[in-house]
């Protein structure tokens, strides 16, 4: 009865190594064929001559500094995976941390976090050696990080200067006010559990979670609040410093939240409808519509190109080395 079974599950076994490898290639192709329908629409949503006109007509005294700012943001964003790196102790080098990191930032705001913040996250770092636990940790820690910094900033915003929203809003200034209030709360919070909390490890539904030091956690905040900071001293720039730089933060902390509400990618047609909404009685609308186009062109398309590029070359190494070692 024992080598009965003991036969049958090697011929289970046997038949799982068999279509295990199918399996695998039908999810790589399926992957693939997300990611290229996803690149398709994105350029079939884009006004191509409208965004070659509208950045061949603003004045490179603007282009120039937002897009220096804006490739500070992405090189800091490309940090925030060495946070994990240093939590899990993983041994990958830095270089390459901040590869993944810089693609999947650039998928993530052109296509959403599922595909770009997780997606290319635990395809890349599982192609470079790296378990699902781990990567996990690191996935969230960088998520975590880049909302600790919204946290505080968005908080302070609505708190000191919130926009004056259209009077057909349900939620006026002072209910912009409260809000800003409850989100340096959540971030006052997180530090003070990281700070003083004896228990430093939690599992939630099965991933272990496991608190950082209060050194982390203020790391955590320097950095986002940083990035944020430099997004909106890009969007800032492309609007000729015409307003302050404080409304412009807030109403462009607005849009991101109100992007990851609606899911759509890219935030496409949310981010221009919050700025017009709430900033076209100090800026006209052509005005507002140009910019944000050359800061879509500027903090999007031309990342997304590069990011694209990279991970080709990526693959392509990665699926060299396969073979070498298959032989």
């Amino acid at each position: 009865m024992s080598a009965h079974r003991t036969a049958a599950a090697r011929k289970g076994g046997i038949t799982a190594r068999a279509w295990w490898p199918w399996l695998k290639r039908a999810l790589t192709v399926l992957f693939f064929g997300v990611v290229g329908y996803l690149l398709y629409t994105q350029a079939r949503s884009v006004e191509w001559g409208e965004v070659l006109e509208t950045l061949r007509r603003r004045p490179a005294s603007t282009l120039w500094p937002a897009a220096v700012l804006a490739a500070c943001s992405y090189l800091l964003y490309s940090c925030f995976d060495l946070l994990g790196r240093r939590v899990t102790q993983h041994g990958l080098p830095v270089g390459q941390v901040m590869t993944v990191n810089f693609i999947s930032y650039a998928f993530n705001l052109n296509m959403g976090s599922l595909v770009g913040g997780v997606a290319f996250r635990y395809r890349l770092y599982s192609r470079l050696g790296l378990d699902t636990a781990t990567v996990t940790r690191v996935v969230a820690l960088s998520m975590l990080t880049n909302w600790l910094g919204y946290l505080l900033l968005a908080g302070l915003a609505f708190t000191l200067t919130p926009p004056e929203p259209p009077a057909d809003w349900k939620l006026g200034t002072g209910g912009l006010r409260l809000l800003g209030a409850g989100l340096l709360a959540a971030a006052l919070a997180y530090v003070l559990l990281c700070a003083f909390s004896r228990r430093r490890d939690w599992s939630i539904r099965g991933h272990d979670i496991q608190l950082p030091s209060l050194r982390m956690a203020l790391l955590q905040l320097l950095m986002s609040s940083a990035n944020w900071l430099l997004i909106g001293g890009t969007v800032w720039l492309l609007l000729g410093r015409e307003i302050a730089f404080g409304p412009v933060l807030a109403v462009l902390l607005v849009a991101a939240v109100a992007g990851v509400i609606t899911h759509v990618p890219a935030g496409l047609g949310v981010l221009e409808l919050v700025f017009v909404t709430l900033l076209s009685h100090e800026v006209p609308r052509n005005a507002l519509l140009a910019a944000l186009l050359a800061y879509r062109a500027i903090y999007y398309l031309g990342p997304l190109a590069i990011a694209a590029l990279v991970y080709v070359v990526m693959e392509l190494r990665a699926r060299r080395a396969g073979g070498r070692k298959g032989g």
